[in-house]
């Protein structure tokens, strides 16, 4: 008998109690996993019955309107997915080329060994801080330190829309600069994995043909390794359009619509969290529609990541 039909052969004849626990693990697995998206389909169930009243009231007009009057019983969450959305781009944009930057110094021996090992305990220890500390650090350390940088930014450029009011303490940019400290772990931590993924023979075969570091870096690593790295971007995309408490505490909580980003703004997580405790009547399902379109973005975040993953993988 072949090598491989007596391979076959006896994986058909194992003992009875072998083919039950893999029977039953299988199944636990396959339960697991359906208790994951039954919890995900009743969330969204129960939030989107919970703003129907919101929706039928205000429809479509909820999203780009920003009077959020409980005394009027009016309300528009135009100015808190406008934050959302502003507050996670611009974090995204400081924290990605810092954390794929952290990525390869610590992924390709370009500092001494020592240095990566200090560098890679810092983000892992920077991810293990509580936001809320993060938040109190933000409103006493931070804040008062970009101060004056806030400041010349308005005296300097006051004729700019995004620069036109002057900085009053809480406010956009530095519930930008606090994501951005946020989202920054897991970007170099799954950068860091995606580059280690990629295969050594690369590499060499870079260095073959006369490549320099930062030639097979930039021409063949990243490029090897990019569809792990847009997974980890757009991760910590749907992290900072869901971080709550430490943009609470630094951003100002205002719901009055500025392109200014030194005017104090507003997010969907934040207005949930300020005002859900004290709501009631149709403020109730006004939040309910709110929380309802920030899952709907953060679902379409994780959907527009796994398409990107899937388009890098296959062209590179």
């Amino acid at each position: 008998m072949a090598p491989d039909q007596d391979h076959l052969y006896r994986l058909r004849n194992r003992p009875f109690a072998e083919k039950l626990v893999d029977l039953g693990f299988k199944n636990i697995t396959i339960a697991l996993a359906s208790v994951v998206a039954v919890v995900l389909f009743a969330i969204l169930i129960i939030v989107f019955q919970g703003s129907l009243e919101a929706m039928g009231r205000y429809g479509l007009e909820f999203l780009v309107t920003s009077n959020w009057n409980p005394v009027d019983d009016e309300y528009g969450a135009g100015a808190a997915i406008y934050g959302t959305l502003l507050t996670s781009l611009l974090s995204l944009i400081i924290a990605v080329p810092l954390g794929v930057g952290t990525a390869i110094f610590i992924t390709e021996n370009i500092i001494p060994k020592s240095i990566r090992n200090l560098l890679g305990l810092m983000v892992e220890l920077l991810a293990a801080i509580p936001s809320v500390v993060l938040g109190l650090w933000a409103i006493f350390v931070m804040e008062p330190f970009i101060r004056p940088a806030l400041e010349f930014l308005h005296t300097a450029f006051h004729w700019l829309p995004m620069f036109s009011t002057p900085p009053m303490g809480p406010g956009t940019i530095p519930a930008v600069l606090i994501l951005a400290v946020m989202i920054l772990p897991i970007i170099t931590a799954i950068s860091r994995d995606s580059l280690n993924q990629v295969p050594g023979k690369l590499r060499q075969a870079a260095y073959g043909v006369g490549t320099t570091r930062w030639g097979a870096i930039i021409n063949v690593i990243l490029p090897a390794a990019v569809s792990g790295i847009v997974g980890g971007v757009m991760l910590a995309l749907g992290r900072a359009m869901g971080e709550t408490m430490a943009v609470t505490m630094i951003i100002g909580n205002s719901n009055n619509f500025s392109f200014s980003l030194l005017a104090p703004g507003n997010t969907i997580a934040a207005m949930l969290a300020n005002q859900f405790g004290e709501a009631d009547g149709s403020q109730v399902s006004s939040l309910m529609y709110a929380a309802f379109v920030l899952i709907v973005l953060t679902l379409g975040v994780n959907v527009m990541a796994r398409w990107l993953v899937k388009r890098l993988s296959l062209k590179y």
